[in-house]
């Protein structure tokens, strides 16, 4: 542009000198023309101008939206690594996290395996303890039981000389009785047996009704004293357990010790009764059997029906039990 407008300065002068001619038309009629020309030029030269400033104006604007772009790229991009960059973070972070996680799990279970092998050595500590103990308590009871069978030796044969002096005091006593006891009696009789039913014999003198009656006694008898026994041996055992157990006290003036020897040597002198007893039931439900129920084993006379209901195992009558015949 600066240089159309130095081209028009300078022919402006020239126009001026040339718009005096002679012949005026013609001059203005040239005039009018470049005027036009000039007016053409000038448009000419907007139209370019506008056409470069519209080029020079897109241009920017394809610059500036391609800078846009390139922003938006760049800004798409910073966006899409900030993205990255925060998912990286919050992938190390739940890493971290795991990680803690499993450290803290795997401290616990170290700790818990700490404390079970505490709660294990403790546990081999108390039972060497207890085991030291039960030593210890095991001598001192062993020491008891050695003094208590001391003492029970000691009994037993104070008990032993007692009952040696009874015995031969007695044999002297029986020797006497038999040295005034009237001659034996004549042989016995024969037992004269009937009917056998139901596993009794019946004799003359006892019918099957009696026999009966006895078998049903006897039995009930030997059911008691067999229970009798049983009990009494299970008490004198659970005596021996308590000394075992250390419940009982032993000192050396007696006192509890020796009060429950007396009263297991006392139930086990009734257990024996009761078992004895017992041996005689069962003899006399043999002799049920057999036919010989009823008569003394003596003389061989028949008992008296009352002594049999009064003791069904009985095998001497009254008079025989006291005269002490046949012994």
């Amino acid at each position: 542009m600066p240089t159309s407008k130095k081209k028009i300065a300078k022919k402006k002068p020239v126009a001026k000198k040339k718009s005096a001619p002679k012949n005026v038309p013609a001059a203005k009629k040239a005039a009018a023309k470049k005027k036009a020309e000039l007016a053409k030029k000038l448009a000419a030269k907007k139209k370019a101008d506008a056409l470069k400033a519209a080029a020079k104006k897109k241009a920017e604007l394809a610059k500036k939206l391609a800078a846009n772009k390139k922003e938006a790229a760049r800004k798409k991009i910073e966006a899409q690594k900030l993205a990255t960059a925060k998912k990286a973070a919050e992938a190390a972070k739940k890493k971290a996290k795991r990680e803690a996680e499993i450290a803290k799990k795997k401290l616990a279970a170290e700790r818990k395996k700490q404390q079970i092998i505490a709660q294990k050595q403790k546990i081999l500590a108390a039972k060497e303890k207890a085991k030291e103990k039960a030593r210890v308590e095991a001598e001192r009871l062993a020491a008891k039981a050695a003094l208590e069978a001391e003492r029970n030796a000691a009994r037993e044969a104070k008990e032993a000389a007692r009952l040696l002096a009874l015995a031969e005091k007695e044999a002297a006593r029986e020797a006497a009785l038999r040295a005034k006891r009237k001659p034996e009696p004549p042989p016995r009789p024969p037992i004269i047996k009937t009917e056998f039913v139901d596993g009794l014999q019946a004799t003359k003198e006892f019918d099957l009704k009696f026999l009966t009656s006895q078998r049903e006694m006897l039995l009930e008898k030997r059911g008691l004293l067999t229970r009798q026994a049983v009990r009494l041996e299970d008490e004198a055992n659970a005596m021996i357990e308590d000394v075992e157990m250390g419940d009982v006290q032993f000192d050396e003036e007696g006192g509890e010790g020796d009060t429950m020897v007396v009263e297991r040597e006392r139930d086990l002198m009734l257990s024996a009764q009761a078992r004895q007893e017992v041996e005689e039931i069962d003899a006399a439900l043999e002799r049920l059997k057999s036919g010989e129920y009823g008569y003394s084993v003596h003389s061989g006379m028949p008992i008296p029906r009352e002594r049999l209901k009064a003791i069904p195992w009985t095998t001497e009558s009254v008079q025989e039990r006291v005269g002490g015949i046949g012994r």
